[in-house]
């Protein structure tokens, strides 16, 4: 197979396994259509060749049911300007704004008492997910998102790929508050980039796309996060686990019940967050 018929026909710059079912042109994850048996680039969709009858049934969608866009890195651009600002603002007002959104369980004595989730501050659990101190670990998890997020925000659509975000971030907020210590401060946006990881894989899986190289880089940091120190290891776990099973509810829904199915797997999956830190607030009650 020649180099050229490796990368999609209309992102020539993205390398591919996947083809189009009837012009056999090779497609990347931005330009697949769901057909019933395959996937199809948007031309032959838009022409008519496609399955369906009519605008609606021939207008173009990704392998979750979504329409195609213009700037396919929209909401991962707002994503690492959020993290950014709210990065900013920490080196400029100091340790009161991080102390004020950062995961803690329950109070601690740190210049003074401070409240946590336990105490009715169930906000922390979104606001740690955007919250950074050390300039390498903003830059790690924000070059990591610019990665990742793209190809999952082009395939998935903005909406999918936003609540999949932030349902990884909390589901890692979640087991963070469930499992460690409840005076152990915990912030980040790894729980969030695990999900994003977790969804790739799955993602390829679905495409049929090489694993080898996500699994690796999946092990790698798994490796990272058990043996280095300072590492909230419960965040990355509940994000890739979260981040997994929203992923599979989103790709693998079926096409006559995809919406159903993947607002089921979603409001699930926020179901089991809420639960859990209701059980962990009983707990410490």
């Amino acid at each position: 197979m020649s180099d050229q018929a490796d990368r999609c026909y209309r992102h020539p710059d993205r390398e591919t396994g996947i083809r189009c079912t009837r012009c056999e042109r090779p497609i990347c994850p931005q330009c697949m259509v769901s057909a019933s048996v395959g996937f199809q680039c948007p031309e032959c969709v838009g022409s008519g060749s496609g399955t369906g009858h009519g605008p609606a049934a021939s207008a173009p969608r990704t392998v979750a049911g979504s329409v195609h866009t213009d700037d396919p890195r929209l909401v991962t651009k707002i994503l690492i300007g959020l993290n950014v600002a709210l990065w900013i603002a920490v080196m400029t007002v100091g340790d009161g704004l991080l102390d004020s959104l950062e995961m803690l369980g329950q109070a601690r004595f740190y210049g003074g008492p401070v409240e946590g989730v336990a105490d009715g501050q169930w906000y922390r659990l979104l606001t740690a997910v955007f919250l950074h101190q050390a300039p390498e670990h903003i830059a790690f998890n924000m070059i990591s998102l610019w990665f990742l997020g793209p190809p999952l925000e082009a395939a998935l659509g903005r909406a999918r790929y936003l609540a999949l975000y932030l349902l990884s971030g909390l589901g890692g907020s979640a087991l963070t508050y469930l499992i460690a210590e409840p005076n152990q401060p915990s912030l980040g946006a790894s729980g969030a980039i695990f999900g994003l990881l977790g969804a790739t894989a799955v993602l390829l899986r679905r495409m049929r796309y090489d694993m080898r190289p996500v699994i690796a880089l999946l092990v790698l940091n798994l490796i990272f996060t058990f043996t280095w120190h300072n590492i909230a290891r419960e965040a990355h776990v509940g994000g890739l686990v979260v981040g997994t099973a929203v992923a599979y509810g989103m790709v693998h829904a079926p096409r006559d019940k995809r919406a159903l199915v993947q607002g089921l797997t979603c409001a699930a999956a926020a179901l089991a967050i809420v639960v859990v830190v209701c059980v962990r607030t009983l707990q410490l009650a």
